[in-house]
């Protein structure tokens, strides 16, 4: 039902309108004064104004001029019972919505205020369309307006709530643990553990006790139960982080795991159950660990279930900005400096250089400059110097000079090596970009003899 505000110093006529209006579906709150109906639109919620262009204390299209300058998605319909063409344009170039002369016709007013309901509808959706486009997209801590971080957001919203397993793979510092927490924080495990265990950073026999537990005596050191991190994460979720480091003989005791949704401790004989998510993430290539003989292929297919691959920040383009303004605003309310933006000329050059680091990198360098800049926005000389002296590679493919051209297998060479490095090594992510298969990669590059990339 739409809210109409009548604005009309004759008592009769707010009746009239009041109980015409009301029948056709309208709720009607009528005032006779212009100051309490000004007033009454401030307050109240409201979708279409009625006033009268002729009112005791103040003029009708001084009301609408009113309500266009601070409230302008509020449509107003003008009525007098003098209509004429000069009133018609006085009220038009006041903000009127629409203009209507008495005797009204109650039909046709109502057809009239249906009108100004859409049109104020449409300014809405207009308005939040508008809002939305100028936000900066995120998911949880996750942010970014970038193609590739809308995509992920998009994927991450539909996988969060399934009890699937999750491999995150993508470079150092993409963020792969704050995605890990991201999904664990919009599913339905959010009010349970979430446990995180970093594989690279402990010995085998100590990875074992710390995931499956251990009896008291089952080792020198193990003086009491401790019944591991699968169990501590039970209902919650579990982030193995850095699973490409986790012992080959280890990996089948977590694959039986994973499969069995059971545990055994160390020096125990009997298993207890859990329900757990599990997450895991590494910034290896693990295909290629696999054919190597490093990682198990089973746990690898049991753990890439969905796939998740983290975009390096040089392919985020204006989320480079986005992300310095973030780490800008907090590191300086944190240390209380009057740092407030970034001058053009240094976000140029944080938008030229390549961030192997990738968001971690770049946080390190606005903490870097914040701290040393005697300005109230960044300039380059503030950015670390590898950052500020940085040059971008390029291949070089439209040379005039014959001495600069070079052959094609030397072209061929340049370009997947360029691409191997942009991708970080990623072997499997290179034939892809490539678009060859991983066997003629390997051959092409023990042809150039640079074994020391693979």
């Amino acid at each position: 039902m739409s809210n109409v505000i009548v604005i009309e110093d004759d008592g009769d006529m707010c009746d009239m309108l009041s109980v015409g209006l009301g029948r056709r579906g309208f709720k009607v709150s009528a005032y006779q004064s212009g100051r309490k109906g000004l007033a009454a639109v401030h307050l109240q919620q409201v979708d279409v104004v009625l006033a009268d262009i002729n009112l005791p204390d103040m003029n009708g299209l001084e009301i609408c001029r009113t309500i266009a300058a601070n409230q302008p998605d509020i449509p107003v319909i003008i009525m007098t019972a003098f209509g004429s063409m000069d009133t018609a344009i006085a009220a038009i170039r006041a903000g009127a919505y629409d203009f209507i002369t008495k005797p009204l016709d109650m039909d046709i007013l109502a057809l009239s205020l249906q009108r100004a309901e859409r049109f104020r509808n449409l300014q809405e959706t207009v308005k939040e369309l508008r809002h939305a486009v100028k936000q900066p997209r995120n998911y949880d801590n996750l942010i970014g307006e970038s193609p590739v971080m809308e995509e992920l957001f998009s994927k991450l919203s539909r996988i969060a709530n399934s009890d699937a397993t999750l491999l995150i793979t993508g470079e150092s510092g993409s963020g792969k643990e704050l995605t890990a927490r991201a999904v664990h924080m919009n599913s339905s495990r959010k009010n349970h553990p979430l446990v995180t265990i970093n594989c690279a950073a402990m010995p085998g026999q100590l990875l074992e006790s710390e995931l499956f537990g251990h009896k008291k005596g089952a080792f020198t050191d193990a003086g009491r139960h401790n019944k591991g991190l699968i169990l501590e994460a039970d209902r919650g979720t579990l982030f193995l982080d850095e699973i490409g480091e986790i012992p080959l003989d280890l990996q089948p005791k977590l694959l039986r795991a994973l499969e069995e949704r059971c545990v055994r401790p160390v020096g125990g004989t009997t298993e207890s159950t859990f329900d757990v998510r599990i997450i895991a993430a590494t910034n290896r290539d693990l295909e290629s660990a696999v054919e190597d003989g490093l990682f198990r292929e089973d746990l690898f297919y049991r753990l890439n279930v969905i796939n998740i691959e983290l975009p390096p920040l040089r392919s985020r383009g204006a989320d480079i900005l986005l992300l310095a303004g973030k780490f800008l605003k907090d590191i300086a309310d944190r240390q209380h400096k009057e740092v407030t933006g970034i001058a053009n000329s240094a976000a140029e050059k944080l938008l030229d250089y390549e961030w192997p680091g990738n968001v971690r990198e770049l946080r390190n360098a606005i903490e870097h400059a914040v701290v040393l800049t005697h300005f109230d926005k960044i300039v380059p000389e503030d950015l670390p110097e590898k950052i500020r002296l940085f040059r971008k590679d390029y291949i070089l493919v439209g040379a005039q000079d014959p001495m600069e051209l070079i052959s094609m297998e030397e072209m061929e060479r340049r370009y997947i090596m360029h691409v191997l490095k942009t991708t970080g090594g990623n072997r499997t992510l290179t034939a892809r970009i490539l678009q060859v298969d991983r066997k003629t990669l390997y051959r092409k590059l023990q042809r150039y003899e640079e074994p020391q990339t693979l």
